[in-house]
């Protein structure tokens, strides 16, 4: 008897080790190695916005001392998509990666953020807004321009580029200081007289051509100083609406282009201006648009973005000034 309970008792004591074994040899063998991190990554600018594709991408600041098992960017139109949303699937390389992303829904806000993965979890970048395109429209020159509606209005995305009126009118093409200083011509230019360096950015425009009332595609026209106001107010205010309408990033902008999240698609671009006396200045720092709206006999309102805060400034030009045209819908 006294054998049968020693066997028993031995029994246990080896069964119940065994099993203290196991379970420590489980949790050694599924404990995370501490110096194993999640990746760090950040998102790049989103660029080339059409009505239904973008283009984004991120870097990869750190895999976390592991093997990158996957990387891209998810988006989605809630604040923080992750990789349960759409996503890209692409080659980390050297750690820099670019994401097409397509399939988007005409004139919608997204929020897009890079994402990579290793055996630790998943790391995520910045979250990015941006808002795909509107319908287009074309000039008389044959530019194409997309559009984007910002409350009841209809804006185009782009600064225009067109050389002639509605009617098919010439605009004089101006690159001589001295006769820009004139009064009584219709005339536009590029900025420092390189349209394939300055394209981009649209065409500088004074306010004769202005003024005609037939600078932009029919059914469009130059915005007045009201349709300004109006769109100021419903983005909240002279204070951070341009914020909102400046395109994002330093691809155009100088450093530290402050505050901006072009969450309208209006994507302001910094044209610089000519003064009237024919000097260029300013590209790269501020965006500088006409009104239709005469503030003097030598002058007229017009509307200013800065590279250094996300203000809407109204300003006074001189009408021999050489600024952009956004057009707006009628």
């Amino acid at each position: 008897m006294k054998k049968k309970n020693n066997f028993r008792i031995n029994f246990i004591v080896i069964t119940g080790f065994c099993t203290l074994l196991l379970t420590s040899c489980e949790k050694d063998f599924n404990k995370q190695d501490p110096s194993e991190q999640i990746p760090t990554l950040q998102t790049t600018e989103v660029t080339g916005v059409t009505q239904s594709t973008a283009i984004c991408g991120g870097n990869i600041t750190s895999d976390g001392g592991t093997k990158i098992l996957s990387c891209g960017v998810c988006w989605s139109t809630n604040k923080y998509p992750t990789i349960a949303n759409s996503r890209t699937s692409d080659d980390s390389g050297g750690r820099g990666f670019v994401s097409n992303i397509s399939g988007l829904s005409l004139e919608k806000n997204y929020y897009v953020r890079a994402y990579a993965k290793n055996i630790a979890g998943i790391g995520y970048g910045k979250v990015i807004s941006f808002k795909t395109r509107g319908a287009t429209v074309t000039d008389i020159d044959g530019n194409v321009y997309n559009t984007v509606t910002i409350g009841t209005q209809v804006w185009m995305v782009e600064n225009l580029r067109t050389t002639k009126l509605n009617d098919a009118t010439a605009i004089t093409l101006i690159t001589d200081n001295y006769f820009w200083t004139s009064e009584n011509i219709m005339m536009y230019c590029w900025y420092n007289n390189d349209k394939t360096k300055y394209n981009d950015y649209g065409v500088l425009y004074n306010w004769l051509a202005v003024g005609s009332g037939k600078l932009c595609p029919v059914g469009w026209h130059v915005p007045t100083y009201s349709d300004w106001i109006t769109l100021v107010n419903y983005l909240g205010g002279d204070s951070i609406a341009g914020s909102k309408l400046k395109e994002t990033g330093t691809a155009h902008w100088l450093s530290p282009n402050t505050d901006a999240t072009n969450e309208t698609g209006f994507t302001a671009l910094p044209g610089g201006m000519r003064s009237s006396i024919g000097t260029f200045s300013e590209v790269g720092y501020g965006a500088f648009w006409w009104t239709s709206s005469s503030a003097s006999p030598g002058g007229a309102w017009g509307y200013i973005l800065s590279y250094w805060d996300g203000n809407v400034y109204c300003n006074h030009y001189i009408k021999k000034d050489g600024c952009s045209v956004r057009c707006i819908k009628d």
